[in-house]
């Protein structure tokens, strides 16, 4: 069971007969938190200061008047009032035991599975299929997988999509390129090499083209490359078929790459299944007089919070009738409540889209959807150590397997330094070191992102990803093993260990706040959800893993004074492990038994 919300549950009792405003009731219950000190208890409730005033009160006398309305001689001790009106709290360590022995012998670890579920689409990755991954795809792709995922275990129905961009300008580039600049030998040998280096060419030619005069009687690049769009849009035969020969191998190489981080979607629908939706997108927004013509263009205008007509409108059909990633989302959108009829949509996607968002979703109203939760989860920017976006010395963007190469390259090194550094001498195969070595580097890559607050940017560091101390995926790894070879060590039998009956103490204060934290799991999952952030997950497990190397330091587990203690020991250390893992792997990280 959550505590936190048991806590919340009863205070909304107590406090119901103090106020008559739920809302007022509601806020106040937020000020209900985690004691920063565990002097002043487990819990303290810092609502009777902002009720004094309100109701012409000593926030005192406030204070205990809540405390007697409040219901709660099950779950905590006698509360305290400190200072001018803190009720402190302190939960009973028989409920600690009691929830801790459930969890003992629960799949979920005592986690409930919420009692309304809702449905939710999560967009996240998207990447342009006609080009390699790069360092912006990590972002989206591993919060939006931890997202799904988390959703999922409390019992949501969370359906993955990645709205892949297989239908967009790029392949105008490349189908230009392909036509003018192809190596044919390259691209048999490599075809997706090759259509990238086709697409960085035509961008390049492009880009030099805006910055240079151009010949007024010539046409530009990029007039060319949108005539190949729209050709392609239009259902050009030619188009179209090289369309359907680039497509297949492109989607193969980013499968692989997903395969690497562990990431899986529900359905993987590209923007090109949107295809016969988009004119009738365009109709009705004209029917409805929500979009007009304007230079060619078919346009939606919106206004500003004076009421007055914004200068810059959503296109949804260029002036050559190419449709626009406005009209693609807005079919998308229509597609997903026909379908999977979700209470909320959330769009996994980089902060700089967040004026298209805007417009999508009150465009999205406009049509008719008001009831649905539309969410730009947006994130910040990768920085490399000068504070400037990460990139190769040539200034280009780093492409997402180099990244993750050289990550377990480094995590290869580390396997290998404590493998050879053992008293008995090295214990891994070196396919074993290979393996962990992915496992490690793959997760330190995938914790150091999910491990920041997503709206913020962040530096990228090999060393500090990879360190094995600090808040990394490589500490939790680590935190894993060193409880699973205390089983080994100890020849655990930790299931018969499960079904025993053995009651656990916590007579030791190291105990009972590893016990408390590992009771927090549900807690912290709920915060990670409630405006989707993960960062809330790894803070949890950096402080879990903390704490049990504190009872690890000053709790002899092997060597207990008793047996009795010692399978007591033991199932905290099976309980912490277990949570590690179960937290890790809806950060889609895996463990190893061995570091």
């Amino acid at each position: 069971m959550n505590i936190l919300p048991a806590l919340k549950s009863r205070f909304r009792s107590a406090l119901a007969g103090l106020l008559e405003d739920r809302a007022e009731i509601e806020k106040s219950l937020d000020l209900i938190r985690r004691s920063q000190d565990a002097k002043f208890g487990d819990y303290q409730a810092n609502v009777a200061m902002p009720l004094g005033k309100k109701l012409g009160k000593p926030p005192r006398e406030v204070a205990a008047n809540i405390i007697e309305r409040l219901d709660i001689a099950d779950l905590c001790q006698t509360p305290e009032i400190a200072g001018p009106g803190f009720i402190n709290l302190r939960v009973k360590d028989e409920w600690l035991v009691e929830r801790l022995t459930a969890a003992v012998r629960d799949d979920r670890l005592g986690v409930p599975q919420v009692e309304k579920p809702r449905t939710y689409v999560v967009d996240y990755s998207a990447p342009n299929v006609a080009k390699p991954m790069h360092v912006g795809h990590i972002r989206s792709t591993v919060i939006g997988d931890a997202l799904c995922r988390t959703l999922k275990f409390l019992g949501h129905n969370a359906i993955g999509d990645n709205h892949i961009g297989d239908w967009g300008t790029q392949f105008g580039m490349i189908l230009y390129g392909y036509k003018n600049f192809l190596d044919r030998e390259a691209y048999r040998e490599n075809p997706v090499e090759e259509l990238a280096r086709l697409y960085k060419l035509v961008r390049k030619i492009v880009d030099d083209e805006k910055t240079q005069a151009v010949v007024a009687d010539r046409e530009s690049t990029e007039a060319k490359v949108l005539r190949e769009t729209a050709k392609l849009h239009a259902g050009d035969a030619e188009n179209r078929r090289l369309w359907e020969e680039f497509l297949p191998a492109c989607e193969d190489e980013i499968n692989r790459v997903y395969g690497r981080l562990n990431v899986t979607f529900d359905h993987a629908l590209g923007e090109s299944f949107y295809e016969d939706r988009l004119a009738a997108v365009v109709e009705e927004l004209l029917k409805k007089g929500l979009a007009r013509e304007s230079d060619g263009a078919i346009c939606v205008f919106f206004k500003d919070e004076k009421g007055e007509e914004e200068k810059v409108p959503m296109i949804v059909r260029k002036q050559d009738g190419a449709f626009l990633y406005a009209t693609t989302d807005l079919a998308t959108i229509r597609y997903r409540m026909e379908t999977w009829s979700p209470d909320a949509i959330l769009y996994v996607v980089d902060h700089r889209q967040g004026m298209h968002f805007k417009h999508l979703f009150a465009a999205a109203r406009m049509l008719g959807y008001e009831n649905l939760e539309l969410e730009h989860v947006s994130f910040g920017t990768v920085l490399s150590d000068d504070g400037k976006p990460f990139k190769t010395r040539s200034g280009e963007t780093v492409g997402l397997e180099i990244l993750l190469d050289e990550a377990v390259r480094r995590a290869g090194e580390i396997v290998a330094a404590n493998d050879d550094a053992k008293s008995g001498g090295p214990e891994l195969s070196p396919e074993r070191r290979a393996e962990i070595a992915e496992i490690v580097g793959i997760g330190a890559l995938k914790y150091a992102d999910l491990s920041q607050n997503r709206t913020s940017d962040y530096v990228f560091s090999y060393d500090k990803m990879l360190a094995m101390n600090g808040n990394t995926a490589t500490y939790m790894q680590y935190a894993y093993a060193r409880v699973r070879s205390i089983f080994a060590k100890g020849n655990t039998d930790v299931e018969a260990m499960r079904v025993s009956g053995v009651k656990i103490s916590l007579a030791h204060p190291a105990e009972r706040a590893l016990a408390m934290e590992i009771l927090r799991f549900s807690e912290a999952l709920e915060l990670a959800v409630f405006d989707y952030r993960p960062n809330q997950l790894t803070s949890y497990l950096f402080e879990l893993a903390n704490r049990y190397f504190t009872f690890y330091e000053n709790c002899h587990v092997l060597n207990a004074e008793t047996d009795e203690l010692r399978q007591s020991r033991l199932l905290l250390c099976d309980l912490t492990a277990r949570t590690i893992r179960k937290g890790l792997e809806l950060l889609g990280i895996r463990v190893v038994e061995k570091m």
